[in-house]
């Protein structure tokens, strides 16, 4: 029987899912796209899971679309599903209530690139390299851009955009795109280490502080005061809140109840 191509692992309230197509680099096939929807639905619906890592198998992270599948159905229609189950999976993962880490041990280039972008958080290894080339075949990276222009500051993603060229990890730290870089080696621990971090606050702030994270963000100065004000009001309202004070003014560890 044929390798699944994403595998999922689960243990201390981290799942880890690796996109598993090392032969075709990790290209985002529809199966594979396919793959990690129906992953992150289960996941959203899974209260043992308090934060995801994002992980590939071989040596690129991923390489973007599956080029070869892309060529083989021409027809307009054939692309604005791939272009639009592309766009749901990533929204998929800004929206699930729960954090969601990229390990990058290798080459995230053009959807790959949008991949790590759109994540919450990357740790890379040294080794890895990002770009959105597309460029240089023709074809503009415009799907990749709404995820890389909200992670990198305009010029820099403009250049990313415009050249093609793939930066180094450490340059990818500089711009935003990437949390850490760690030597190859320490990669899957150093991210282990982060996850199991986050994992041990409240899930339910982590959900709340998440999507309001990414909606302040798209409202003027104002109007994201007016959201966080409301938010900090409900996230004040709530058992977690009032455990983890009443924990800190006691000197003692709080105990999470989700609620």
């Amino acid at each position: 029987m044929a390798e699944p191509v994403l595998l999922r692992a689960d243990a201390e309230g981290i799942a880890t899912l690796t996109l598993n197509r090392p032969d075709q680099r990790n290209a985002l096939s529809i199966g594979l796209m396919t793959a990690l929807e129906q992953s992150l639905d289960a996941i959203a619906r899974d209260a043992s899971v308090k934060i995801v890592i994002l992980a590939a198998a071989g040596t690129a992270f991923s390489a973007g679309h599956d080029l070869r599948e892309v060529r083989a159905d021409r027809r307009r229609e054939a692309y604005e599903a791939l272009f639009a189950q592309c766009s749901r999976l990533m929204l998929k993962i800004v929206r699930l209530p729960k954090p969601v880490i990229a390990r990058v041990q290798g080459v995230a280039t053009a959807a790959g690139c949008q991949l790590v972008a759109t994540c919450d958080l990357a740790v890379a290894a040294q080794s890895a390299r990002f770009a959105t080339p597309g460029v240089n075949i023709g074809l503009f990276c415009s799907t990749p851009m709404v995820a890389l222009s909200r992670a990198v500051p305009r010029k820099q993603s403009m250049e990313m955009l415009l050249t093609g060229d793939l930066i180094p990890a450490d340059r990818a730290r500089e711009i935003g795109l990437v949390n850490r870089v760690v030597p190859a080696a320490e990669l899957e621990a150093a991210t282990l280490d982060l996850a199991r971090q986050i994992a041990s606050k409240s899930p339910l702030t982590l959900a709340i502080g998440k999507e309001a994270f990414y909606k302040q963000a798209e409202l003027d100065l104002e109007a994201a005061y007016a959201y966080a004000s409301e938010v900090m009001t409900r996230n004040m309202l709530a058992r977690d809140a009032g455990e983890g004070i009443d924990a800190f003014l006691e000197k003692r560890p709080p105990e999470w109840t989700g609620e």
